[in-house]
């Protein structure tokens, strides 16, 4: 692997076709950093999108911006670094900050798949192009709304829906959606929105036959989770809770989830999510790829991760028209039958920005080259 010798970022404001709205808000646009690695003749491309907010996460998309910039992209300049685990050695001695390693990371995935000439999902061993992916539904303006979009989804052949989950948006929803639709596939995502007081309400849950209740209490929760897990049925999958390896250890010993939710950049970059899906593999505890809303080019690692045999569950991966008038990276995420997606085989993750497209959306910009005066 040459030297890395620059890398530019970019934090790009995304517009959204409709708002996105979960148990901590809503989003009209979504922000992401997108990171450009240079190393002799050769690019790497990555992305990493905390939300605009501190709200998912302690991590926002302003703040990844300004440590990648200010703190661990010169630590990467200069210097040659052969493996993802060269990158995190590198960034160790920085506490947290898992987005911002992310969006590091996936860029020299990036880079390393395509000075290896193959696709991403072929360098780490992915069993084949073609993933299984899901539908998923935020809060609507109405139950019936929600109702027509289920219809189309089940007409349309996916496998599992995913049902955002929140107060006010909850037992009643999720029952006006069985009533109506008492076979398919569904679970719900409470977004980290409860606590343990809500005990009475997830035990309700257990008759309305769900794969998982992802994330219901608290991001940084391990204890609770599996309290919750010894009294109710309903498997409990985590999401925000798990930003490590370590983490999802911890968690299965505990007993405290029986899926876990790998986004690759919330765990610290693609290196932690292989990681982390190891772990969990070696545990017996089943995983699943979700996304943050990306484009093209961050969902690309997603679906990577996807392809792996441990990966048990349709992915949170859409089509770039769910979201987007146009996608910032090409090409754009399409459905290739139903409720499945087809991964490039050309090298590297699979896509990169538009030019114009990246002009256009970005709010700033930095270059982190090495020189006296950087960034």
């Amino acid at each position: 692997m040459p030297v890395i010798d620059a890398v530019e970022l970019y934090h790009v404001a995304m517009p959204l076709i409709y708002p996105w709205r979960t148990a901590y808000g809503s989003d009209d646009v979504i922000e992401s950093v997108i990171v450009k690695m240079h190393a002799g003749d050769a690019v790497g491309w990555g992305e990493t999108t905390p939300l605009a907010k501190p709200t998912y996460s302690p991590e926002y998309t302003a703040g990844v911006f300004a440590v990648t910039r200010d703190v661990l992209a010169p630590l990467l300049v200069g210097r040659r670094i052969d493996s993802g685990g060269d990158l995190h050695e590198a960034c160790a001695w920085v506490a947290g900050n898992f987005f911002a390693k992310g969006g590091l990371d996936a860029a020299w995935w990036d880079l390393h798949a395509r000075l290896e000439g193959k696709p991403l999902w072929r360098v780490i061993g992915g069993k084949g192009p073609v993933i299984d992916v899901g539908a998923d539904y935020g809060v609507q303006d109405s139950i019936d709304m929600l109702l027509g979009n289920i219809e189309g989804a089940v007409e349309a052949g996916f496998k599992r829906i995913k049902l955002k989950y929140s107060r006010g948006w909850d037992l009643g929803m999720i029952s006006a959606v069985r009533s109506a639709f008492p076979d398919p596939v569904f679970h719900v995502d409470c977004n980290s929105g409860y606590t343990l007081d809500d005990l009475p309400m997830f035990k309700k849950l257990d008759r309305y036959n769900l794969a998982m209740i992802e994330q219901p209490l608290m991001r940084d929760d391990l204890v609770d989770h599996a309290e919750l897990q010894r009294q109710i049925e309903t498997p409990v999958c985590l999401d925000e809770s798990i930003t490590s390896p370590a983490k999802a250890r911890k968690a299965i010993r505990i007993g405290a989830a029986r899926w876990i939710n790998i986004k690759p950049a919330r765990v610290g970059g693609f290196t932690q999510a292989l990681e982390t899906n190891r772990v969990c593999e070696e545990e017996g505890v089943p995983c699943w790829t979700g996304g943050m809303l990306e484009s093209a080019l961050g969902a690309s690692f997603c679906m990577a991760l996807a392809t792996l045999p441990n990966m048990k569950y349709p992915s949170d991966v859409f089509p770039s028209t769910r979201f987007y008038e146009r996608d910032l990276s090409a090409p754009p995420l399409e459905l290739s039958g139903p409720s499945q997606m087809v991964l490039s085989d050309t090298p590297g993750a699979g896509a990169e920005p538009v030019p114009e497209l990246l002009e256009q959306q970005t709010i700033d910009r930095a270059v982190i080259d090495g020189s006296a005066g950087q960034p």
